[in-house]
């Protein structure tokens, strides 16, 4: 490619895949393309990570996403698990939300400002041999068949032509790869919802319980308060929006008034925490019309974006990162055909698009008229009261119970009319399990803890798990370019049992832990099949050709 102002021409070989931005999201992603051997490059326009607060909540879906990545622990170090929230209204409580009723390692969310997730991730991304390209800018992007050729801006001005087999716009939504990719962002503007938050320290009546959060409902608004690791609290305000036309962000005063006319406190006072963050924010609900478009992918906030209703948002790119790492690295080392990049595409775009449905009917955090609160805050204290419903709004809240049914990749083919256990496209349950082949007596483990995020797992009971039904298995298995796992495994009781599933299914796993087949074990030619559609069209990757791109150079950014 051909500088754009007068800078030298330098084409850059040496790396698989250039991640642009350098958010959660992209970072994310990063880290699992090199955990599975690709050779990765990650710019970012800004001058380093963000000094803003942004998102808070890492849910626990998220949090095991992050666990298989190997930064899992890194994280909760540095958060704050939150595990409870009372709802007001009316100077009263109406109950109280408690969490971790999952069951996951991770069931409770962590509360940890972006800016330290960003931190964290990019120094697990150092430790792994690529650093982040601050200061650099992508302004163009062209794709071809076997490459993608992009052009880089540096903080000095000079201009470098680059090329790489793959290229994924993290950068968010006004990403250049998205705008050049010829990609339409659909969706419109939300209307009539104003979010205001900021960082505080209150003198309240409530204490500063570092796992108890608070919602405070009122007319035209709700009120939402987190505590922070570091002490104090994010308050987050849904409201209405009087007035489109302010834009500044609020001051630790207007954002005291609002909360202590919310939460019908006129004696609050507010002190800002250490590093103070104000924003006064209007979104729009938008999701890109594919994910894909040959050698180019999009992901994150370039993908979709909508009103922060429910504090998914990063969540949900976190999950695409991991979603689409594992896929990117097994087309780019021929384990499988390029069509399993579509599977993200269509698998993360529905994904967004129920988001974005179910946050118009989230009535505990959008803004409601008079008529409306009265009539949701009086059915509060009954629903709260149940636990059935505890146990399904945090299973909902988790992500845990999300699902890929509706993908190509999960074939359902049970040898029962009534299946048991976790269907095709369900995430696998965490189930414990035996640790010797007899569950008397033995030390309980985790069944994520035998998963793998560079291998597909084949899980069977061992119960049914003959050296006639493995030897087939195996055989079944052999000649599929990436590595499948056979693992027989002992629930520990009789309701881990039922969790896992008839004894004579077998269950495929996913890299990232979703179930891809269920199948009988007696039916090998299901699983033959399987992973021969996987494969099919799978090639050795092809390096862009010298002819085309004679100004070689190496660079130091990635081992």
């Amino acid at each position: 490619m051909a500088p754009t102002d007068g800078g030298d021409v330098d084409v850059d070989v040496c790396v698989d895949v250039c991640v642009v931005g350098a958010g959660p999201v992209g970072l994310t992603l990063a880290i699992g393309l090199r955990r599975l051997g690709i050779r990765v490059r990650i710019v970012d326009k800004a001058p380093s990570t963000k000094r803003e607060a942004r998102a808070l909540v890492l849910w626990a879906r998220a949090r095991e996403a992050l666990d298989a990545l190997g930064v899992g622990e890194t994280l909760r170090r540095h958060g704050v698990e939150l595990e409870s929230v009372t709802v007001h209204a009316r100077d009263r409580a109406l109950g109280e939300l408690t969490t971790g009723w999952a069951r996951s390692a991770h069931a409770r969310p962590l509360n940890i400002e972006q800016h330290d997730i960003e931190r964290l991730l990019s120094e697990e991304l150092a430790r792994l041999g690529t650093r982040v390209e601050w200061n650099t800018e992508l302004t163009d992007v062209k794709v071809h068949d076997d490459r993608a050729e992009f052009t880089l801006r540096h903080e000095d001005g000079t201009v470098e032509s680059a090329v790489a087999p793959w290229i994924v716009g993290c950068e968010g939504t006004a990403g250049v790869v998205r705008d050049r990719l010829g990609i339409p962002f659909e969706g419109r503007r939300r209307t009539g919802l104003q979010v205001v938050q900021g960082n505080a320290r209150p003198a309240w009546r409530l204490g500063q319980d570092p796992g108890r959060g608070h919602i405070f409902l009122a007319p035209h608004r709700s009120l939402l308060v987190f505590p922070l690791p570091g002490g104090g609290f994010r308050f987050f305000c849904f409201r209405d929006d009087p007035d489109p036309t302010l834009t500044a962000a609020p001051t630790i005063g207007e954002l005291r008034d609002l909360v202590a006319e919310t939460a019908l406190m006129p004696e609050l006072r507010l002190e800002p925490t250490e590093h103070l963050w104000l924003n006064r924010a209007r979104f729009s609900d938008r999701v890109a019309a594919r994910l894909r478009s040959g050698r180019g992918l999009l992901a994150g906030d370039a993908a979709h974006a909508w009103a922060p209703v429910g504090g998914h948002g990063m969540n949900v790119g976190i999950l695409g990162a991991h979603n689409l790492a594992w896929k990117l690295a097994a087309v780019h080392h021929g384990q499988a055909g390029e069509p399993l990049l579509d599977t993200y595409s269509d698998e993360q775009r529905l994904l967004a698009v129920r988001y974005i449905r179910e946050m118009r009917f989230n009535f505990m955090e959008l803004p409601l008229p008079p008529l409306g609160y009265r009539a949701f805050t009086a059915t509060v204290p009954a629903t709260l009261a149940r636990r059935g419903v505890q146990r399904r709004l945090d299973l909902r809240l988790s992500d845990l119970g999300r699902s890929h049914r509706d993908s190509a990749l999960s074939r359902h083919r049970p040898g029962r009319r009534r299946p048991a256990g976790p269907r095709a496209g369900d995430r696998m349950p965490d189930v414990a399990l035996a640790a010797g082949a007899d569950a008397q007596g033995a030390a309980a483990v985790r069944l994520h803890t035998l998963l793998g995020y560079e291998r597909w797992t084949l899980v069977l009971h061992a119960a049914r798990a003959g050296a006639g039904v493995l030897d087939a298995l195996r055989e079944a298995c052999e000649g599929f370019p990436a590595p499948v796992r056979v693992l027989p495994v002992t629930p520990w009781d009789a309701s881990e049992a039922r969790r896992l599933g008839h004894p004579d299914d077998l269950r495929l796993v996913r890299p990232d832990g979703y179930v891809g087949l269920v199948a009988p074990l007696t039916r090998t030619a299901l699983l033959r099949s399987y992973l021969a559609a996987l494969a099919a069209g799978a090639r050795t990757p092809v390096r862009p050709s010298q002819e085309h791109h004679p100004h070689d150079s190496h660079h130091p950014h990635d081992s």
